[in-house]
């Protein structure tokens, strides 16, 4: 019986990428993804990567490159399910990172599955319907329960069970060729094709900088909310080091479109999921180091001008809304991001950003993005910023502990890592891009506060936010099951929502 289950769904999938009747001369579409990177580029003005970064500089003078462009959350599961379905992640309920998960490689139960909407299809699947061939070059990651096979024409391994959920795709790195499982797998090579790469970005792209060109842990000054230690000085400059070896990755796909003849009908999107993975205050967290991405389009099209540099404000579920456009898709109207280059495009005044649940550690924040200030609402500001977390054994964290009983914090870095974290915060970003000076009890901003307080609040209740609402018992005790052989739960102070599941 599972062996014919799984034949009908190769054989459904089969025939939903074959070629279906469509115009001539639709682009190829690829998205290039890179994990945990902030835009340290050339082309973004960077002082220490300028020079250092010249394929991306390139690719952006050679298209569209966004100075203003924003994840929908600083974590990838969460980022990854508002991207794919083009919707943002706390209307579908795909908010806290890591859920809908299988465990011992079997399918998820149905009591921990998140569905997604009735009749919402994700961005692949209607590239499909449109004749598109598609692949995923990489991992998943999406919290709500689906079939690989019906997303992806190709790029599922071996192993992978039909009706697994996206844990399966964070162990998909790297696991095709691009010159065989990718766009050269179609079996009609007049189809067009949407692709996703992956490339490792912050996590390991480090590791690829080219001869003579790593720098060295002294080379790049340090933010001021970090103290001057090796360990912060030897993560931050890794960032800068990642940038650098992104752009020979990217060298290394556009190299292999040419050779393949698909470069010059190929509309390509570089982006991030999120920002900084180096810093505890980026990844996982609202500031624009955690929000803030590179996003640039180049292709043959006239839309895509040259040279062209678009200070408007963006949220990757644009990336989504403009992918569709493109290829000639009618857009669903549960979409809530926008085409970029519509005749109707209207430049927002706000791009919003929530952070939930991130593996074990249970937070939520939700913030605003204005042309000049960042507002941020912290909705559980007991718990410190420096809460139990994945990169508890990490330098940059025991090395930041250690600074804090040697009495060597400045007094700003001790209340901002360790201390209550303020309920409201808001930022200048002009006149304080470290975002260090929290004007929300500043009267003069009194005005600017009740804007973007009243412009969360009228979101919250419009999309009706998931993440409003307690996570099922029944979620939680799975994370808890998913984390506490790790032994976090017995070494470190979490969350007393598990308490409930102890023995």
């Amino acid at each position: 019986m599972k062996n014919l289950l799984v034949l009908a769904l190769v054989f459904f999938v089969a025939v939903s990428c074959t070629q279906k009747t469509v115009e001539e001369n639709k682009p190829n579409i690829l998205w290039i993804i890179a994990e945990d990177l902030s835009p340290f580029m050339g082309c973004y003005g960077d002082p220490i990567n300028t020079g250092h970064t010249p394929v991306i500089d390139k690719l952006a003078s050679e298209g569209v490159v966004f100075t203003r462009a924003y994840s929908t959350a600083p974590v990838c599961s969460a980022s990854r399910s508002a991207l794919i379905t083009g919707v943002m992640q706390t209307s579908t309920g795909t908010n806290q990172h890591r859920s809908s998960r299988f465990t011992d490689g079997e399918i998820v139960p149905e009591e921990l599955r998140i569905h997604l909407p009735e009749g919402m299809l994700t961005i692949p699947e209607l590239m499909q319907e449109a004749g598109y061939f598609t692949f995923n070059g990489g991992k998943d990651d999406y919290n709500f329960h689906y079939n690989r096979n019906s997303l992806y024409c190709v790029g599922s391994r071996d192993n992978y069970i039909p009706g697994m959920n996206g844990w399966q795709g964070n162990f998909a790195k790297h696991f095709l060729s691009y010159t065989e499982d990718v766009w050269n797998a179609r079996s009609d090579k007049s189809q067009p094709w949407f692709g996703q790469i992956q490339i490792m970005g912050g996590k390991k792209d480090f590791k690829y900088v080219r001869e003579g060109e790593k720098l060295a842990n002294n080379d790049v000054p340090l933010p001021p909310y970090f103290p001057n230690i090796p360990s912060q000085r030897s993560a931050w400059t890794q960032h800068y080091n990642a940038n650098r070896g992104s752009d020979t990755q990217i060298e290394a796909i556009l190299k292999q479109l040419e050779v393949d003849g698909e470069l010059e009908n190929t509309i390509v999107f570089f982006f991030s999921d999120h920002g900084s993975n180096t810093s505890m205050r980026h990844k996982q967290f609202c500031y624009e180091g955690g929000m803030l991405v590179p996003l640039m389009i180049k292709g043959n099209s006239e839309l895509l001008k040259a040279g062209t540099v678009r200070n408007d404000l963006v949220s990757l579920l644009d990336v989504s809304a403009t992918t569709l456009a493109m290829a000639g898709v009618t857009l669903p109207e549960y979409l809530e991001g926008q085409d970029l280059f519509a005749k109707d495009y209207q430049t927002p005044k706000y791009v919003m950003g929530a952070r939930d649940r991130c593996d074990y550690t249970i937070d939520r924040i939700r913030t605003v993005r204005s042309n000049k200030y960042r507002y941020i609402r912290n909705f559980f500001p007991d718990r410190p910023l420096l809460q139990a977390g994945y990169r508890d054994n990490k330098p940059m964290v025991t090395k930041l502990k250690k600074a804090r009983e040697d009495g060597i914090l400045t007094e700003y870095q001790e209340d901002h890592w360790f201390g209550v974290r303020p309920e409201e915060e808001l930022y200048d970003l002009e006149a304080d891009p470290h975002q260090m000076n929290n004007l929300a009890l500043n009267t003069e901003f009194a005005d600017v506060l009740k804007e973007h307080r009243a412009v969360l609040g009228d979101w919250i209740k419009e999309t009706d936010d998931k993440g409003q609402y307690p996570e099922s018992a029944v979620q939680l005790e799975a994370t808890y099951n998913l984390w506490k052989d790790r032994k976090v739960f017995s070494t470190a102070k979490v969350n007393p929502e598990y308490d409930q599941f102890k023995n």
